[in-house]
């Protein structure tokens, strides 16, 4: 059997080659030295995205001969990915492509130099850190934390009693991946001499690089009124000439390892491939499985240059290019689609994205959610044609019946995702006077389905367990006493939902969709096959 560790793959890099699995072309352990002594890329984030595309980029550098160094991989919640992922295989892991004929590209990625933990009880692994937000070298940190990752407060919009606690002890033990990040700057900008740096935020929701400016000024700000922190730092992280915060527009499915991969590569004579779920809800393992297509837009703010991503296919513009593909992305050609999928397909007893596709409700409802109610408010952006984008999402990558996605894993954390897939498109509605928000049918439809979703009562009327929510709970003891059969138990209940900006990033009553999506969840509340019956009668 093959390891996948640096002594086996040097060993046996002919027998990785004949098993099919393509091995680095270059010398993993200078490459590694290079990195160590001058950093140039961190990523915060360990998870399959970051596997299965931006260490990947940084490989194809590499062997390129574009770049002599690697990515630092650091986790700035869970933990024990680096303990049991990353350092029992030295800092390699597996790229899985999954074509849509079926057939599997499979590579082992070295391009890792460190895994870290962001643990500031941890001291060597958080004076690592440390040092490496120092070096001179240091151009960019990159993020793909999830749209949570950056959230500090309730949904009333207050500061979480957790991060005022965070703010009052200072900066000495973070916990908070913003606190861990802004202590991270707060070295540099002492210690470092304040050398310039980007701050690459590649998470999937709009104005991602603004959010984790406003995220790390928030707990700058406060270690300042605190006396934790002085004046100038606060103004250094304010100077784009200092801290560059770029918008991105990031885009690769990437499901959760499957054991169907997994099977292939024991089969290919790879062992250690087991799939790990860990206390932080990460599922996770030595390989990553994912969709040939992929796109990464940045917006060109690097105030201490950058690595040369344009060579691997990145595109680099202007802030307002960058806004256009995202919203057209984020907004309207996929990730509503996706979470209307997810919504629905958990709601149906899916557990596939690409079987949902074979559904003629479902692949109605997203086409029409996409071309007809979303299309009016995108904006081409030139690099990248949203007819041709939204067709090869619908056509090829939901339906690829290889890639191993579910609604499930797309349902979580849906309450932080609404607003930018949904709300976004509803504000715009409300603002353009060529537009009518009342031909708006299928979005509010899908918030109705996902209030009805978060009673934990499928279709059919069977408990089924939501996935994972920051607001679930809230959002369950707002709708207690809502029952399937009894349309008359979700009245007013909806209002304290609907009218959240926090959530929506608009009231929806102000826009008059609040009324819309409460007769749709009392439609939704009469009995066992009240969704089908709704999406067949609202697609007619």
């Amino acid at each position: 059997m093959l390891e996948l560790t640096k002594n086996c793959l040097k060993e046996k890099k002919a027998e990785f080659e004949k098993a099919g699995i393509l091995t680095p072309s270059f010398d993993i352990d200078a490459v590694r030295e290079r990195s160590i002594a001058a950093p140039v890329w961190v990523h915060f984030s360990v998870g399959n995205l970051f596997k299965a595309y931006h260490a990947v980029l940084a490989q194809r550098l590499i062997e390129m001969g574009a770049s002599s160094t690697g990515i630092v991989a650091v986790a700035p919640f869970d933990h024990d990915l680096i303990k049991k992922v990353f350092l029992p295989h030295d800092n390699l892991y597996v790229q899985v492509v999954m074509k849509a004929d079926g057939s599997l590209e499979k590579r082992v990625v070295a391009s890792v130099t460190e895994a870290l933990a962001a643990d500031s009880a941890d001291a060597a692994q958080w004076k690592r850190l440390k040092e490496i937000f120092c070096a001179p070298s240091l151009q960019m940190v990159s993020l793909s934390i999830t749209e949570k990752g950056y959230d500090l407060r309730a949904m009333d919009g207050s500061f979480r009693p957790e991060i005022l606690a965070e703010f009052d002890a200072g900066t000495a033990a973070p916990v908070h991946g913003m606190a861990k990040l802004t202590a991270l700057l707060l070295e540099r900008y002492t210690k470092g001499d304040g050398r310039p740096i980007a701050m690459v935020s590649t998470d999937n929701f709009s104005h991602n690089g603004d959010k984790l400016k406003a995220a790390v000024l928030a707990v700058a700000n406060e270690w300042k009124s605190r006396s934790h922190a002085a004046q100038g730092f606060v103004d250094w992280l304010s100077d784009p000439a200092k801290v560059g915060f770029p918008l991105s527009m990031i885009d690769k499915i990437t499901p959760y390892p499957s054991e169907k991969v997994r099977g292939q590569l024991e089969v290919a004579g790879l062992s250690g491939m087991e799939i790990l779920k860990t206390g932080g809800h990460s599922v996770n393992a030595p390989f990553v499985n994912t969709e040939e297509a992929e796109y990464l837009v940045i917006e060109d703010v690097f105030p201490n240059g950058r690595p040369p991503l344009e060579k691997v296919g990145v595109y680099f513009t202007n802030r307002e290019r960058v806004d256009m593909v995202e919203r057209m992305k984020v907004c309207t050609c996929l990730n509503p689609l996706h979470t209307a999928l997810a919504i629905c397909g958990c709601l149906l007893g899916y557990n596939s994205i690409a079987a949902e596709m074979k559904d003629p409700e479902l692949a109605a409802l997203v086409k029409k959610i996409g071309l007809v109610e979303g299309m009016p408010v995108v904006t081409d952006p030139g690099i990248i044609k949203p007819a041709a984008f939204i067709g090869e999402v619908l056509e090829k990558r939901f339906p690829n019946p290889n890639i191993p996605d579910t609604p499930q894993r797309i349902a979580s954390d849906t309450s932080q995702k609404l607003g930018i897939r949904f709300g976004e498109t509803i504000k715009l509605y409300a603002a353009r006077p060529g537009l009518d928000i009342k031909n708006l049918v299928l979005i509010p439809l899908v918030i109705a389905a996902w209030c009805r979703y978060l009673l934990g009562v499928d279709d059919e009327g069977k408990a089924f367990t939501p996935s994972p929510d920051p607001l679930l709970a809230n959002l369950q003891e707002t709708l207690k006493g809502v029952t399937l059969g009894n349309p008359a138990s979700g009245a007013g209940k909806l209002r304290p939902i609907l009218s959240n900006t926090k959530i929506f990033a608009v009231d929806l009553y102000e826009v008059g969709l609040g009324e819309r999506i409460e007769g749709y969840f009392a439609e939704l509340l009469t009995g066992p096959g009240a969704l089908r019956k709704a999406l067949q009668k609202y697609l007619a």
